[in-house]
């Protein structure tokens, strides 16, 4: 079986059109869908054109050639592969051919050899190309992108049950239809031709009469044995009209059989196209051309797909600018509403903290300065002292010369006042060589720095 997932059959009549739409299940095809569409319109676009969904699931589209001007010829031919059967046929086709072979599309369908033989039965039908590329015209027309053409009237005649010598005739739906014609001896297909309809009395006499020489034909090459028996394979309105004229010159009763239905036929041609090792009756070109178009279609639809993908992305991105845009434009008003009251409150809050930061210097200094008072020795002289950077107090003062060790105290005692929770940062005592002070006493100068805790240096 081919790789196939789904089947589309279509038959063409002159009012209307029937497409039967058949899905593989396990080797079979199963009928998923029947559609009726008038002549003048198109075939649904998911049946007939091919797309993007045929790639993941293969279809194949089956058309049936009207038997008008359709050519079949039964021949029994030594067993073989498919490929030699071909060979064989190719190299009668000049005799077989009622046209000149370049005029000309044809396929076979070989049936296996009955058992103990070694003869198959091969069934040649030749259509003249001309009429084959007028029909696949008008199917592209409306939509329709053939990948196989059938005779329905070919699967009717292999789904016969053959149980008897004779001839088994299949009439068209109106009088004016071709009908074919099989003869059937020894189990083997021996002869199959397509005739002219029965509408008028002459086409009686003249069916009739090739009637007659297909038997004639066929007591020559010897596979009439006997009296055939006749059988119409017909609806039973269709009968009643073939019926009395087939026992009218036949002098024998005729037996009817009923016709497979048409859906079946339908399911017996998309299973023989899938079997069947030929290319039916499609012109190379056409299937070649259909092939093309169907690459370049799939092409042309997915650029097409990527441009409005990008051309989405660029209103999608447009879009997004747009409103970030008016969103920065909001907040930059907003910015701007706000930007003095910021500026205010930031300055402010500087001032505020300069004056926290004023007022923690000031309660520091005068604490410091009250340390340095209260721990000042009884004969040590404080001259002055000094704020460096609202840091550093610095201390100057005098001490008599045979009291130096006061000053030493003084200056360990400055270092364990504490001053905002922390001690004071005193460094050693600097002095100067004696001298006289006004009452003659020798005395020393001498200074010291105090870093106060707790405050930022600026």
């Amino acid at each position: 079986m081919a790789n196939w997932q789904h089947a589309n059959v279509l038959n063409v009549n002159p009012d209307r059109s029937q497409v039967w739409q058949f899905s593989t299940n396990n080797g079979k095809f199963v009928l998923s869908r029947e559609l009726t569409v008038n002549s003048t319109e198109r075939v649904p676009s998911d049946i007939g054109g091919k797309g993007w969904r045929g790639m993941l699931r293969k279809k194949v589209n089956i058309a049936w050639l009207p038997v008008e001007r359709v050519f079949l010829r039964a021949l029994q031919l030594p067993a073989a592969d498919f490929a030699e059967t071909l060979s064989m046929i190719d190299l009668q086709l000049e005799k077989i051919s009622p046209l000149p072979v370049a005029q000309i599309v044809w396929t076979i369908d070989a049936r296996p050899p009955q058992p103990g033989s070694n003869l198959q039965t091969v069934v040649v039908v030749i259509v003249s190309r001309i009429l084959v590329e007028e029909y696949l015209g008008r199917l592209e027309e409306r939509g329709y992108l053939t990948d196989r053409l059938e005779l329905p009237v070919l699967d009717q005649l292999l789904s016969t049950s053959v149980t008897e010598d004779g001839v088994w005739i299949y009439p068209g739906v109106n009088p004016e239809d071709p009908c074919l014609v099989a003869w059937w001896y020894g189990g083997v297909l021996q002869n199959a031709t397509l005739l002219a309809g029965i509408s008028a009395p002459e086409q009686q006499e003249r069916f009739k009469e090739q009637i007659l020489q297909i038997a004639w034909s066929g007591e020559l090459d010897g596979w009439l044995t006997g009296q055939p028996k006749w059988h119409v394979v017909a609806t039973p309105e269709i009968a009643q009209r073939w019926e009395p004229m087939v026992a009218g010159w036949a002098d024998e009763t005729v037996e009817v059989v009923p016709p497979i239905p048409v859906q079946q036929v339908a399911a017996l041609s998309a299973k023989r196209a899938a079997q069947s090792g030929a290319a039916s009756l499609m012109p190379s070109e056409y299937t070649t051309r259909y092939q093309q178009q169907n690459v370049d279609r799939l092409w042309m639809r997915g650029l097409f797909g990527l441009l409005v993908l990008y051309m989405v992305g660029l209103v999608i991105y447009g879009s997004a600018v747009l409103v970030l845009n008016f969103q920065l434009s909001k907040v930059k008003s907003s910015l701007a509403s706000i930007s003095g009251s910021y500026t205010n409150v930031v300055q402010m809050k500087e001032r505020v903290t300069l004056l926290q930061e004023q007022a923690a210097l000031k309660y520091a200094a005068l604490d410091a300065w009250k340390a340095a008072s209260d721990l000042l020795p009884e004969g040590l002289t404080l001259t002055s002292f000094t704020f460096a950077r609202g840091q550093t107090m610095q201390l100057f003062g005098t001490v008599p010369q045979d009291q130096q060790r006061r000053l030493t105290d003084y200056n360990e005692a400055m270092q364990s006042a504490m001053i905002n929770g922390k001690p004071l940062e005193v460094d050693p005592p600097n002095t100067r060589p004696p001298r006289p002070d006004r009452s003659g006493q020798m005395v020393i100068d001498w200074s010291f720095n105090c870093n106060i805790p707790g405050v930022v240096p600026k």
